[in-house]
């Protein structure tokens, strides 16, 4: 890529940052969902779980990581995935 211009440059580092920061909290986020529905699964508080996956989306979304919808997506499936392992816990 002939970045020739300091301003290019500039933000080419820049975006290169945020594709971290961004990679690492979407991470974060696949993690604490897989925990929250294992936690269902197992039957454990799932109380817990739930608000902290569902809060990491949030934060997400309100930056520029996530997309509104998207992030309403994650949380009605994770609510949904959380509910399949309950009841097949008690099944």
């Amino acid at each position: 890529m002939a970045l020739r211009h300091k301003s290019a440059q500039k933000r080419h580092r820049q975006s290169l940052k945020r594709r971290l920061i961004n990679r690492s909290r979407k991470s974060t986020i696949k993690t604490f969902t897989k925990k929250a529905i294992a936690a269902a699964a197992a039957g454990e508080d799932v109380a817990a779980a739930q608000s902290k996956a569902e809060s990491l989306i949030d934060k997400a979304a309100k930056g520029s990581t996530l997309h509104k919808n998207a992030a309403a997506r994650k949380k009605s499936r994770l609510a949904k995935a959380i509910n399949r392992a309950k009841a097949a816990q008690q099944a």
